[in-house]
């Protein structure tokens, strides 16, 4: 970490949570946490990812990496002020262990909430992250587990892909999520593929606004925004996450480069799960986060 970050990241005086992100933006679970802190005594939140590569997407390009990690952190910045908490972000090393651990130097936090996946993923020679920093830090490790291990036996618990870019934030994809999840217990898992000349950015505050719209509702979900080329991501997808269906959203009316490519009959050749075809509006116009295709 470079002492620019550590100058803007480090505030004395105050009481400290740092937000430790590995692989996916926000999380309901994470934000209710973030809110049950900010409404006690914590006054001062710090996000921070570190340039890991993720199971999905299969990010190669250092400045990806770099990318999809500050993206990671702007989305759940942004989740975060929706719900009135400000906080500042940093980018860290790409190893986990000691991205937190320089983290933690800079921050000098109180507590520590560690977003993790899968726990077993994580660490150095095979050693469990959150074991680790318990071992490791004298301040309270708190794991926020992305996915919630009574999720796995749960029959009632609908698990759906959302593949969406440009309209990952329209009312009309919204509206169905919405609706699905009334009728039956829903977890979603968006992931907002590189679409034509859609910036980071934008990408960023719509999958954020849609995350935090979502979480008002008590509905689940956790996004991996600006994942490379849309197949290869969807595939990743589907051999890595718990998927019982896949929902495709495109622009409606509008020539779509996913459908001319074939994007929905090659998915549909590669697994069993049912594979749904929506058409949407744009977003609507996204809230900037951050500084710094089809669907």
């Amino acid at each position: 970490m470079t002492d620019e970050v550590k100058t803007e990241i480090s505030h004395e005086g105050r009481r400290r949570v740092l937000i430790f992100l590995n692989e996916v933006a926000g999380g309901r679970k994470l934000v209710t946490a973030a809110r049950e802190l900010d409404d006690k005594d914590a006054d001062y939140f710090a996000v921070v990812a570190p340039q890991n590569q993720p199971v999905v997407g299969q990010l190669v390009d250092s400045d990806e990496v770099r990318e999809g990690a500050q993206s990671r952190v702007d989305v759940t910045q942004a989740v975060l002020s929706s719900f009135g908490i400000e906080s500042e972000g940093a980018v860290m090393d790409r190893d986990s262990a000691l991205a937190l651990d320089d983290a933690v130097r800079a921050t000098k936090p109180d507590l520590i909430l560690l977003s993790c996946l899968y726990e077993e993923r994580f660490g150095l020679t095979r050693k469990d992250l959150v074991e680790w920093a318990k071992a490791r830090f004298d301040v309270p490790v708190e794991h926020i587990a992305v996915r919630v291990d009574d999720d796995a036996v749960r029959w009632d618990l609908t698990h759906t892909l959302v593949v969406a870019t440009r309209t990952v934030h329209s009312p009309e994809l919204l509206k169905q999520l919405k609706g699905l999840a009334a009728e039956r217990p829903h977890r979603y898992t968006f992931i907002s593929p590189r679409s034509g000349d859609v910036g980071r950015e934008e990408v960023c505050a719509n999958l954020a606004a849609t995350l935090a719209e979502l979480y008002r509702e008590q509905i689940d979900a956790t996004g991996q925004p600006m994942s490379p080329e849309s197949f290869h991501a969807i595939k990743n997808a589907i051999e890595h996450y718990r998927i019982d269906d896949i929902l495709i959203s495109t622009l409606k009316g509008q020539q779509s480069a996913w459908l001319e490519d074939g994007l929905i009959e090659k998915v549909k050749e590669i697994t069993d799960v049912p594979v749904e075809h929506v058409e949407s509006s744009p977003s609507a116009a996204p809230v900037a986060v951050g500084a710094g295709a089809e669907g």
